[in-house]
C-alpha cells in the first residue's frame, strides 16, 4: 500500500510539474529571446543609421574636393 502511495504521489507531482511549472518556464523563456531579438534589432538599425551617415560624410568629403 506505502508503494502504491508513493507511486500515484510521483504521478501527482509529475503532472502538476506539467501543468503549472512548464507553462511558466516557457514563458520566461519566449520573454528571454524576444529581448534578445529586439536588441538584435536595435543594433542592426543602429549599425545602419551609422553606415549611411559615414556615406553622407564621406560623399560631402569628396565633393568640397
Amino acid at each position: 500500500m506505502k508503494d502504491v502511495l508513493r507511486i500515484v504521489g510521483i504521478v501527482f507531482l509529475a503532472v502538476f510539474v506539467l501543468v503549472v511549472v512548464m507553462p511558466l518556464a516557457l514563458a520566461v523563456v519566449g520573454v528571454a529571446i524576444s529581448g534578445v531579438i529586439t536588441l538584435a534589432v536595435l543594433l542592426i538599425k543602429l549599425a545602419v543609421v551609422l553606415a549611411v551617415g559615414y556615406l553622407i560624410l564621406v560623399g560631402i568629403r569628396a565633393v568640397m574636393r
